[in-house]
Protein backbone atom coordinates (compact mmCIF):
# COMPACT_ATOMS: atom_id res chain seq x y z
CA UNK A 1 0.00 0.00 0.00
CA UNK A 2 1.42 3.39 -0.70
CA UNK A 3 -0.63 5.36 1.74
CA UNK A 4 -1.81 4.58 5.10
CA UNK A 5 -5.20 2.87 5.89
CA UNK A 6 -7.23 1.89 8.96
CA UNK A 7 -4.73 -1.16 8.83
CA UNK A 8 -1.61 -0.11 7.81
CA UNK A 9 0.45 2.09 9.90
CA UNK A 10 2.31 5.41 8.30
CA UNK A 11 5.51 3.67 8.71
CA UNK A 12 4.38 0.36 6.91
CA UNK A 13 3.01 2.41 3.83
CA UNK A 14 5.36 3.46 1.37
CA UNK A 15 4.65 6.82 1.67
CA UNK A 16 6.42 6.47 4.93
CA UNK A 17 9.53 4.26 3.97
CA UNK A 18 9.83 6.81 1.35
CA UNK A 19 10.01 9.51 3.93
CA UNK A 20 12.77 7.75 5.57
CA UNK A 21 14.85 7.16 2.31
CA UNK A 22 14.22 11.07 1.26
CA UNK A 23 15.38 12.21 4.70
CA UNK A 24 18.69 10.14 4.52
CA UNK A 25 19.04 12.00 0.55
CA UNK A 26 21.49 14.71 2.23
CA UNK A 27 23.90 14.30 -1.17
CA UNK A 28 23.93 12.48 -3.80
CA UNK A 29 24.59 8.95 -3.39
CA UNK A 30 24.80 5.56 -4.89
CA UNK A 31 21.69 3.20 -4.77
CA UNK A 32 24.07 0.45 -2.63
CA UNK A 33 25.40 3.57 -0.03
CA UNK A 34 21.80 4.60 0.26
CA UNK A 35 20.64 1.32 1.12
CA UNK A 36 23.71 0.96 3.79
CA UNK A 37 22.15 3.93 5.33
CA UNK A 38 18.66 2.76 5.73
CA UNK A 39 18.64 -0.70 5.86
CA UNK A 40 18.27 -1.25 9.54
CA UNK A 41 15.35 0.41 10.01
CA UNK A 42 12.73 -1.42 10.84
CA UNK A 43 9.86 0.19 8.55
CA UNK A 44 11.97 -0.38 5.41
CA UNK A 45 11.85 -4.14 5.46
CA UNK A 46 13.23 -5.62 2.47
CA UNK A 47 15.73 -4.41 -0.11
CA UNK A 48 11.99 -4.85 -2.36
CA UNK A 49 10.54 -2.22 -0.42
CA UNK A 50 13.29 0.41 -0.35
CA UNK A 51 13.28 0.21 -4.39
CA UNK A 52 9.54 0.63 -4.34
CA UNK A 53 9.91 3.44 -2.07
CA UNK A 54 12.35 5.01 -4.60
CA UNK A 55 10.39 4.25 -7.23
CA UNK A 56 7.45 6.30 -5.81
CA UNK A 57 9.76 9.17 -4.68
CA UNK A 58 11.17 9.09 -8.47
CA UNK A 59 7.85 9.24 -9.76
CA UNK A 60 6.49 12.07 -7.69
CA UNK A 61 9.40 13.70 -8.59
CA UNK A 62 11.41 13.72 -5.12
CA UNK A 63 14.45 12.00 -6.24
CA UNK A 64 16.10 11.85 -9.84
CA UNK A 65 19.02 9.92 -11.17
CA UNK A 66 21.61 11.70 -11.92
CA UNK A 67 25.37 10.24 -13.28
CA UNK A 68 24.46 7.18 -11.41
CA UNK A 69 23.78 8.80 -8.28
CA UNK A 70 20.42 9.53 -6.49
CA UNK A 71 19.54 13.30 -5.97
CA UNK A 72 17.13 14.91 -3.77
CA UNK A 73 15.27 17.22 -6.35
CA UNK A 74 15.16 20.76 -4.82
CA UNK A 75 11.44 22.43 -5.66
Amino acid sequence: MILPSKHISQDQALIGVGAIVLKEIDQPQTVTRLWETVREEDAIGTFERFVLALDMLHVIGAVSLENGLIVRVKQ
